[in-house]
């Protein structure tokens, strides 16, 4: 619960949503390349900076540009600090990460394509990352330095004739003389620092270390360590070495025919460096601790919702396969999506989520249909706030939504990645309104806030909002839509 300013406890009222930025917008009409749409967001921890990757393989980096630092009194004047404005960035610089390869043992083509990027531990003025495709991830360095020119060339063009040989004595080809005091125009060049540039740097290459396809990697807290998960093991890696890692969970089965789940996501606890959570098709979550053993075979705690009598189809083993899943900042909370819900757990408490938020229920009759042309099986992602105020995901046509996830917030912000992301909202039918008493009581949200196309419009799967990521210390979300970056933001309602 939030404490209001006269002692009292109360609830935050919802965010209103605006329109910041937008990079890579593409006219109306215009055709997306695949190797353009993006893959991956993520903020660092100060906010300062932003990575997207895409499916052509390359890292693109935004800085933020509305936090200077104002060192004269008359630069301070001007400034209104009473409004202080949102975070607001611009183009950095971008590289190529991964390219193309081909597995000829396995006659496997590996894609190039970014899964996921993780911001490192900066020092002495450059940037660290990490970026993986399906087999391999890679440690960058993004550093500025000075370009180097040759200002001064060693010879004068008055000094030449036409066909550039010097004029003056010269004796035979074979017996070149130099005249008495040598030549005026010749010198050596002189090297200055033209500008400074951004380069990066490939420092570590992380490979030949997973079978199956990566889904994850997270840095540690202790900031020498991070892991990478594929569909069966999770890989422990210290960054300064990159030809040995550490298998601390394997889940593959003697008989591969005996495999009932694999590993979907993976992530460390925010402060403690020795607990990790990875995420199963299941439904489940289990934490590790690395203490115990080895290879965490066996998990410290296990957090699975049970699945309500008669309630079970042929879509609900596909639908309860967590995507994502997050730690909250405190390290207190795991946020999970699956393909209807997003699930807020609690690490003292593993029988069921402390809070459940419907994201989609109206697709619910469309199981069938999303089956048939594979919809069913996107993978999107979550995220909190950094006061653990609020939750967000992606759906389709484009949209995200935002919940409150504080104890009796009814907050349920449907949005579209568009310049107007308000657009697509109408008010809630009366037929599914619910009082306030039972949503305290069910903490079941979101589904009584749905869009004009719940109520029997068409929905564009083709248009699908995977990726997003929240500021570390602001109201604004970053998120993706095909190959263009909208970002958002919100300022707290005064009460």
């Amino acid at each position: 619960m939030i404490p209001l300013g006269n002692g009292e406890v109360g609830v935050p009222l919802p965010l209103e949503w605006k329109f910041s930025q937008v990079f890579g917008e593409r006219a109306a009409g215009e055709e997306v390349q695949e190797v353009d749409i993006i893959s991956a967001i993520e903020f660092d921890k100060s906010g300062e900076h932003l990575a997207t990757g895409d499916r052509g393989g390359r890292v693109v980096l935004f800085e933020r540009t509305d936090g200077k630092n104002y060192a004269f009194r008359k630069d301070q004047e001007k400034m209104d600090y009473s409004n202080a404005r949102h975070p607001e960035f611009r183009y950095k610089t971008e590289f190529q990460s991964h390219e193309p390869e081909f597995d000829y043992l396995k006659s496997l083509e590996i894609e190039e394509k970014i899964n996921k990027v993780r911001w490192c531990q900066t020092a002495n003025g450059a940037l660290f990352l990490l970026s993986t495709n399906d087999k391999t991830v890679k440690y960058w360095k993004v550093q500025e330095k000075k370009v180097k020119k040759i200002c001064d060339m060693n010879l004068d063009p008055s000094a030449s004739i036409g066909n550039g040989r010097f004029s003056g004595p010269i004796g035979a080809a074979t017996d070149f003389v130099f005249p008495p005091g040598g030549f005026p125009s010749l010198h050596l060049p002189v090297i200055v620092g033209h500008e400074t540039q951004l380069v990066p740097r490939c420092r570590r290459v992380y490979a030949h270390a997973h079978d199956y396809h990566i889904n994850s990697i997270s840095n540690n807290s202790d900031g020498e360590t991070f892991i990478s998960a594929d569909d069966l093991r999770i890989n422990l890696w210290n960054i300064e070495i990159s030809n040995q890692s550490f298998n601390i969970v394997d889940v593959k089965p003697v008989n591969m025919e005996d495999l009932t789940e694999v590993i979907t996501s993976a992530e460390f606890h925010p402060t403690h460096c020795n607990t990790l959570a990875y995420s199963s098709s299941k439904g489940t979550i289990r934490l590790i601790d690395m203490r115990q053993s080895a290879l965490c075979d066996t998990h410290a705690k296990l957090f699975e919702e049970r699945e309500t009598p008669g309630s079970r189809s042929f879509f609900t083993e596909i639908i309860a396969s967590i995507s994502d899943i997050k730690f909250g900042k405190d390290g207190r909370h795991i946020l999970s999506r699956d393909y209807m819900t997003l699930k807020l757990w609690d690490l003292n408490m593993e029988s069921s989520p402390v809070a459940t938020f419907q994201v989609h229920e109206y697709l619910r009759p469309k199981l069938c249909d999303l089956y048939e042309n594979d919809s069913i099986f996107d993978k999107f992602e979550c995220c909190l706030s950094g006061n653990g105020l609020r939750v967000a995901t992606g759906s389709y046509s484009n949209l995200f939504r935002v919940f409150g996830c504080v104890s009796g917030s009814n907050e349920a912000t449907t949005l579209e990645a568009s310049k107007n992301p308000t657009r697509r909202q109408v008010q809630t039918p009366s037929r599914s309104s619910r009082s306030f008493t039972s949503l305290a009581r069910s903490r079941r949200r979101g589904a009584e806030n749905l869009n004009a196309d719940a109520n029997g419009g068409v929905y564009d799967f083709s248009a699908k909002l995977l990726h997003l990521a929240w500021h570390p210390t602001s109201n604004v979300i970053a998120c993706a839509a095909a190959n263009s970056l909208y970002m958002y933001y919100a300022e707290d309602v005064p009460r």
